[in-house]
């Protein structure tokens, strides 16, 4: 099947790559030197994609789970017809340019996920090939399958070294997720020397042992070979990985060493290298039938496949238009107008509510207006109260299902969550404990450089979790989760704060969402009945004619900072509280709302948050009190702890009118 025009492809993919490297003078040509055959294949033989049309929706993800190889990854999508120019190859890794050191989504056409920490783009390439098995579940029919398309991952030995691989690995076993395809560059060297310093286990029988089919490739060159394993793989009933022994730095003087790893190989070394494959052409100098070979091969290929699912969606919307409005609202991320009037409201008069479990009832009116809505929990469920009633679990022989059962794999929880993220058509939830943030943060933090609207639901949000004690009882992560660039932390004060809470992260467009809820019982807050929003962030719940004090409190402390309210202003003082549900929130306000909620001649000003102190005192000043805990919880009942560190209206009275009074 293979001739010539293909192997001179190949080569123009390799000698683009060391050409961006070379002149970067910054990079890592191993991988594109090795692995360039199998992603030549797979590129122009086999992925369903329109070069011309990105975005659209039925095509084949592609992940470069080793993202150090970018190179190669930004050579075939200028050679496939992206709308990625020789200037933006010569600009790689260069300040502005939309070719960075490592694949970025919404920066480069074609890219579908941000990789390069290591794992992370397995992780996402299942929930890619999730998303797609579930929108399967929810809108396939008999006779129109409208979503029907595979996820292939590129990944190399440190992908597998990471634990995330093995989470996310472990999980897409277990759910058959028979149209994921990894390919596995295995070529024995990673960064500091050979592999078996670091690495012996079998990667054959460890897949196997995770329920996914295995197969492997002798000679990385043998562009036969690759394209008859992909196409075996798309027949399997589980997912596949097939591994392909490669020579790193292949045609390099220091092929197959760690030399040619992470580092230029040299102008003198790229001349060797173009003898190698009988190259002779100027850098970044592709011949029109190297172009040619692509636009007959993965462009024409996706334009056909394009063009035929804009006929099958036109036919799916005429014999199933709910079906089709639904699906169009997905993938536009859409909820009907007024859809906060169909989800419950709370009295100050009902029971005491920990906001864990308003959200979960809330959660209920949501997927009634929605389909799309689906989400998980790490082994969690009945704890974090997000699994959606009258539903299945998502499982293979239940696609539709609406709860993904992870099971206790949290980081794998929220690096799927962002690739369903990135597939698009729905709205996704992960959740687990607040303390476990930990594990997940890298995650969290490639939803927000990826402008991922994950909404992360964190239940057990302070000291008040009690008996558990200091390893379970959340204090720095407040402030962590916080410094994350283009994420929205939101921590409730009752039921309609959370409400509203869900609100802000269903409306999210470019921007993870973390809520942050009680284990204990809060009241339902008489001030918070009539609130129609939370989105900027902070707002006065209780004012007075002149504030001379400005109490300002989050979640559950809200409830306390107005018992104090009172107290203090029985003996005569003046007090304003503030629930402050976000801080990002509240800081992308303008200079006059601020104004408004915080008064700069105000100087008083008490923060009051069971948790570190860390970046109060932007709010409070240099004048303020910050009533926080700065310490490791202790362990006893929640209500105990919580008053031994200093959290009750008394010790919070005492330590305002020592600092101000």
């Amino acid at each position: 099947m293979f001739n010539k025009d293909d192997f001179k492809a190949v080569n123009a993919v390799r000698t683009l790559s060391i050409a961006q490297i070379e002149k970067a003078n910054s990079g890592h040509p191993g991988l594109p030197m090795g692995a360039s055959p199998m992603a030549y294949t797979l590129f122009n033989k086999v992925l369903k994609a329109n070069p011309a049309n990105p975005s659209f929706f039925d095509r084949d993800r592609f992940v470069l789970s080793a993202g150090h190889g970018s190179a190669m990854l930004y050579s075939l999508l200028h050679l496939s017809g992206y709308d990625i120019a020789i200037d933006d190859l010569k600009n790689f890794r260069q300040i502005g340019s939309i070719t960075p050191g490592h694949p970025e989504v919404g920066m480069t056409p074609g890219v579908e996920v941000t990789t390069g920490p290591l794992g992370q783009g397995i992780a996402q390439a299942v929930g890619l090939a999730a998303c797609e098995k579930h929108l399967a579940g929810l809108y396939n029919k008999e006779d129109i399958n409208i979503i029907d398309h595979y996820t292939y991952a590129l990944c190399g030995d440190g992908d597998l070294m990471e634990g995330v691989s093995y989470e996310s690995m472990s999980l897409a076993g277990h759910l058959k997720l028979d149209k994921l395809i990894i390919l596995y560059d295995s070529n024995d060297i990673c960064l500091d020397g050979n592999l078996s310093t670091s690495f012996s286990e079998s990667v054959k029988d460890r897949v196997i042992a995770q329920n996914w089919a295995y197969d492997r490739v002798e000679d990385g060159e043998d562009l036969d070979s690759i394209l008859a394993a992909i196409e075996k793989a798309k027949k399997n009933d589980k997912p596949t990985l097939i591994e392909i022994k490669t020579v790193i730095g292949f045609g390099s003087k220091n092929q197959g060493t760690n030399k040619v790893h992470g580092a230029p190989i040299g102008a003198e070394d790229f001349e060797l290298v173009k003898k190698a494959y009988k190259w002779d052409a100027e850098d970044f100098e592709i011949s029109e039938d190297v172009y040619e070979t692509f636009r007959n091969g993965i462009a024409k290929r996706g334009k056909e496949a394009n063009e035929a699912w804009d006929k099958l969606l036109k036919e799916y919307s005429e014999k199933y238009p709910e079906d089709y409005k639904e699906l169009m609202a997905g993938i536009n991320r859409e909820l009907p107008d007024n859809f906060l009037d169909q989800v419950k409201r709370y009295s100050h008069e009902d029971k005491a509510l920990a906001t864990r479990a308003s959200s979960g009832e809330i959660l209920q009116d949501f997927a009634k207006i929605s389909r799309n809505i689906w989400g998980g929990s790490a082994d969690l469920f009945s704890s974090n109260k997000t699994n959606i009633k009258e539903t299945e679990a998502f499982r293979d022989e239940t696609p539709a299902g609406r709860n993904l059962w992870y099971g206790v794999r949290e980081f794998a929880m929220a690096a799927i969550g962002n690739g369903i993220m990135a597939h698009g058509g729905t709205f996704h939830h992960v959740s687990t404990f607040f303390v476990f943030a930990d594990y997940l943060k890298a995650a969290v933090r490639l939803s927000a450089l990826s402008h991922l609207p994950l909404s992360y639901v964190m239940t057990h949000d302070s000291v008040a979790v009690g008996e558990d004690g200091p390893t379970h009882e959340p204090i720095e992560q407040l402030a962590m989760l916080r410094s994350i660039p283009n994420t929205i932390v939101l921590r409730p004060a009752d039921a309609n704060e959370t409400r509203l809470a869900w609100k802000v992260a269903l409306e999210s467009k470019d921007k993870p969402v973390v809520i942050a809820l009680t284990r204990q019982n809060v009241p339902n807050l008489k001030e918070t009945e009539d609130l129609t929003s939370i989105d900027k962030g902070a707002y006065i719940i209780k004012d007075c004619e002149k504030p001379e004090l400005l109490l300002i409190a989050t979640g559950s402390e809200v409830a306390l900072a107005l018992d104090a309210s009172k107290k203090l202003e029985e003996e005569g003082k003046a007090v304003r509280v503030v629930s402050m549900p976000s801080q990002e929130l509240f800081k992308a306000q303008d200079r006059d709302y601020k104004e408004k909620i915080l008064p700069a001649d105000v100087r008083n000003r008490v923060s009051i948050e069971m948790a570190s102190s860390f970046g109060w005192g932007e709010f409070t000043g240099l004048d303020g009190l910050n009533i926080s805990i700065d310490r490791f919880g202790i362990s006893g009942p929640g209500g105990d702890v919580a008053s031994k560190l200093g959290f009750n209206t008394e010790d919070i009275v005492a330590k305002i009118k020592q600092k101000f009074y």
